[in-house]
């Protein structure tokens, strides 16, 4: 179902309509046999980075698309509409190249960020470990720096695109109370991914531990200055959360625009099931949640592209959005009925692939308390 899009100016709609041809195209035929093969999209990756659509919201001066964020997100729900793994790595890799082009020198811009943009190397964004996923500042992987390296030894937890990557942005810590940012070469020696984790759905994305083991990374690798780390992290995620907001967005008008098609040309009783009022009123519903969830999140980016601040209206978009996805794909497998429980449809594996936006980039309950805290600053 088209989605009527209200684009800052008139020069975008062409950017939107390439996005989404070539999701229609490109990306929505083979997401089902990738899924069901775990197999990793790495091809695609490289697609979106030939067409511009990897680097959109950094400059143009290394390669980027120069673009509003309001204008990436509904490119970016566009292409989770038609395979969220690809929508969720394109957010991940955006998110992971946020350190180096927003805190990074223009040396380290001008040597690392036209490959990243162009879809030469992808990203991964290394943060959370196994007993610090929500408390980021009880980390305890360690860079100690010697001579002109660190000398990095930890591990890091739930690492989407690990092992795959070509480079993480890895937050360390180089002091008893001193955390900072590293970007780290995905071929180091020292560096290595745990077995993928056996996931409910995003299957096609891998996920995995890294694990560092007297791992040298040199020093000209470190963004920004040293104890600069979790600010970094921090305004990462921000961006980060609108970026897992659009894509959740994208899925629930996926799992939308299926269940209207289905009850359209479902008959009972002699006139199609989208006749009948109980699925009427579900619908409806469902279309009211979608909608609410992108204008949270178109919301938030305005305020970001006018240099406001925008955390709160973030978290409030991470929030309603990923919840509004888990809902609205619920209800679609119901409106299908015992046909929605197969996967000879689509919806079950939405159904599945809705529930971790409500997990990462910080659960769903660490969203409350960031709003709340906002509220008690007010």
């Amino acid at each position: 179902m088209p989605v009527e899009r209200l684009l800052p100016d008139r020069e975008y709609t062409d950017l939107l309509a390439l996005a989404t041809e070539l999701a229609r195209d490109e990306l929505k035929p083979l997401a089902a046999e990738y899924e069901e093969a775990e197999r990793f999209p790495r091809d695609q990756f490289r697609l979106l980075g030939k067409s511009g659509l990897l680097g959109l919201p950094y400059p143009e001066r290394w390669g980027g698309g120069d673009v509003p964020y309001e204008v990436y997100l509904q490119v970016l729900e566009e292409i989770a509409a038609a395979w969220m793994s690809v929508g969720v790595g394109l957010s991940v890799h955006t998110m992971s190249c946020f350190a180096l082009a927003h805190h990074g020198t223009d040396e380290q811009r001008d040597r690392w960020l036209p490959s990243m943009l162009e879809g030469q190397l992808l990203g991964a964004y290394a943060l959370s470990e196994a007993h610090a996923g929500s408390d980021a500042a009880a980390l305890s992987t360690r860079a100690r720096l010697d001579g002109a390296a660190y000398v990095v030894n930890g591990t890091k937890a739930w690492i989407t695109h690990g092992g795959q990557a070509d480079f993480y942005t890895t937050m360390v810590r180089t002091g008893e109370d001193e955390i900072s940012c590293l970007l780290v070469d995905g071929h180091t020696p020292g560096l290595t991914a745990a077995p993928p984790e056996r996931k409910m759905g995003l299957t096609g994305s891998t996920t995995t531990q890294m694990i560092f083991s007297d791992a040298r990374v040199e020093a000209d690798r470190l963004i920004g200055p040293a104890g600069s780390g979790m600010r970094i992290a921090l305004s990462s995620l921000d961006s980060g959360r609108l970026g897992i907001a659009a894509c959740a967005v994208g899925l629930a008008q996926a799992a939308l625009d299926e269940a209207v098609s289905y009850a359209k040309g479902r008959t009972q009783f002699g006139r199609p099931v989208i006749d009948f009022q109980g699925l009427e009123f579900l619908l409806a519903d469902m279309a009211a949640a979608v909608d609410s969830a992108r204008a949270t999140y178109l919301d938030a980016a305005r305020r970001r592209d006018r240099g406001m601040p925008f955390g709160r209206a973030a978290s409030v978009a991470k929030l309603v959005a990923t919840d509004a996805a888990m809902k609205v794909t619920t209800d679609a497998v119901q409106v299908l009925g015992g046909a929605g429980y197969t996967r000879d449809f689509p919806v079950e594996r939405y159904m599945r692939e809705a529930k971790v936006p409500q997990i990462f980039e910080g659960t769903n309950q660490v969203q409350r308390m960031v709003i709340a805290r906002h509220l008690k600053k007010a």
